[in-house]
């Protein structure tokens, strides 16, 4: 990632350079900033030597602390998940505060963007029903999954992502990486899912759309093996399966448009990756600012079950 944006006032520019200078090279961001790294030293210097104020220390730590949740976050929390952050910590700052704060420092989060899908349709297949009306989070976990294929690309060729979402929790219970899209890359990943709840799944809501891949034998065997009970929206429309589009718009908008791939492999361990930080550590609004994993173990056993 390249150096940041050019802060707003001298102060702001110093305390920016600070906070990214472990990442980047001082006399790249100084110039980035539009300040000397002279003049950036020299600032240092004096505060090292300058006792501050009750309210300057506070600012400045709270500055530090801004930083890191950024960083935590890959980049991509703005002032709400950020506050939720330093609440948590015990820090009390208004959600203004830090929006003021990260304007300052030019440090902001991933705004949404909108993108569209293909799904290929067999019109001779048999349609399970709409188990789920567009009623996804029906209040307890493991009671509806979502899945939906996502396409990707790299330098090494074209990559397709399955992966399966619980609608109560958010958490990704289980992903597949193919350089294909065939039935075996969603029943990879509805096995992965399954491991990940230790195989008691049996009444599960496993939804989808209308794809080929989902309406196949193979598919309907897998659902069958683990006891899932097989729905799908009755219109075949991108909002009947709402929860796995979202999905697709978070990982796109945070990981996947944010870096460049070269290879297959590369690009399935970046998706790791971002996996391992959406579901333990990825604050939701819908959650009330906690992580999917941390929704789960905060939620009372008797709904936990199916």
């Amino acid at each position: 990632m390249g150096a940041p944006c050019g802060a707003t006032t001298s102060v702001s520019k110093f305390e920016l350079i600070t906070a990214e200078c472990a990442d980047h090279d001082t006399s790249k961001l100084a110039g980035s900033q539009g300040v000397s790294r002279s003049g950036f030293y020299a600032w240092g210097t004096r505060q090292r030597h300058t006792e501050p104020t009750a309210r300057q220390q506070w600012r400045r730590d709270l500055e530090v602390k801004i930083a890191a949740h950024w960083k935590a976050s890959q980049r991509t929390y703005g002032s709400p998940r950020i506050t939720a952050d330093l609440h948590a910590e015990g820090v009390a700052a208004s959600e203004n505060t830090v929006a003021k704060i990260m304007a300052e420092m030019c440090i902001e989060g991933i705004s949404p963007r909108t993108f569209k899908t293909t799904t290929q349709v067999d019109p001779n297949a048999p349609f399970p029903p709409d188990r789920v009306g567009h009623q996804f989070d029906q209040g307890r976990i493991d009671a509806v999954w979502t899945s939906d294929i996502t396409y990707l690309t790299c330098e090494e060729g074209d990559v397709y992502l399955c992966a399966i979402r619980d609608e109560h929790s958010r958490r990704i219970l289980g992903w597949a990486v193919a350089d294909h899209m065939r039935t075996e890359l969603v029943v990879a990943a509805v096995d992965a899912a399954v491991h990940t709840r230790g195989g008691s799944v049996a009444g599960t809501v496993m939804h989808s759309d209308r794809a080929s891949q989902f309406t196949s034998h193979d598919m309907a065997a897998a659902c069958s093996k683990h006891g899932l009970k097989r729905s799908m929206g009755e219109t075949g429309m991108c909002w009947d399966n709402a929860g796995a589009e979202a999905l697709w718009s978070t990982v796109k908008r945070e990981y996947y448009k944010r870096h460049a791939y070269d290879t297959i492999s590369n690009l399935t361990a970046g998706l790791d990756n971002y996996i391992r930080f959406y579901n333990p550590d990825r604050r939701h609004t819908a959650l009330g600012m906690i992580s999917p994993i941390h929704f789960e173990t905060a939620e009372p056993t008797s709904q936990q079950s199916s």
